[in-house]
């Protein structure tokens, strides 16, 4: 499978994160709790099909989750923890709600810092960028001209796109078409989620919205 490219930026504003108390609509912190079959099943309405993930591939830990969470940014900001493997969506009161996520599989692949949703598109189209295309030509070198929005596309049924200062950072958070490497450091840079996770995400939040990316120090057991 195809590995994509993409997403976010910050400043180590974190202070902690931690599971609580879950509210309706959300995941619940039991692995076994019956919701995630549910909230993970196969999506109707698309133009085409997001099947339901296989949850026996996926550490339980990195399941959509209200969670406490502390931090220094405003409510509607995208934090990504790109050591802990999370993107926590910031709420009111000391919460967030926080999505597993892949990340670039060497952190110089991985964008730092802050950036803004510039745009979002659904079932979007997806063309290497000409880094990935040197490194790897012989897998990126075929679709130089772009894939258009599929089942195969490696960005998912959505995307959002982040640019700092004006310009297009190329990175992006989206979706996959490898959910059991959420949780891991496998991607060229951009953040993965697991479709049904974006899709949520995606319509959480507007353009315009901030997104702060911070630094891996290690990698996470």
């Amino acid at each position: 499978m195809l590995t994509r490219r993409m997403f976010v930026c910050g400043t180590p504003f974190i202070l902690a994160g931690c599971v609580t108390q879950d509210r309706p609509g959300l995941m619940a912190g039991d692995e076994h709790d019956p919701r995630h079959a549910a909230i993970y099943g196969a999506v109707s309405g698309e133009p085409f099909a997001v099947p339901a993930v296989d949850l026996s591939r996926i550490d339980p830990k990195y399941y959509r989750r209200e969670v406490a969470y502390l931090t220094r940014e405003p409510v509607g900001t995208i934090v990504v923890d790109l050591a802990q493997r999370f993107a926590y969506l910031v709420q009111e009161g000391g919460r967030a709600i926080r999505y597993g996520v892949g990340v670039g599989r060497d952190e110089a692949f991985n964008f730092r810092g802050a950036a803004t949703i510039a745009r979002k598109a659904e079932w979007p189209r997806w063309v290497p960028t000409p880094s990935m295309i040197k490194r790897e030509p012989k897998r990126y070198g075929p679709y130089a001209s772009g894939m258009d929005g599929g089942i195969d596309n490696p960005l998912g049924p959505r995307a959002l796109y982040l640019y700092a200062n004006g310009q297009d950072t190329y990175y992006r958070l989206h979706g996959t078409v490898e959910p059991w490497t959420i949780g891991t450091m496998v991607s060229s840079g951009c953040v993965r989620l697991i479709n049904q996770d974006i899709i949520d995400l995606y319509r959480r939040v507007p353009v315009g919205t901030r997104v702060v990316v911070l630094p891996a120090h290690g990698d996470v057991a």
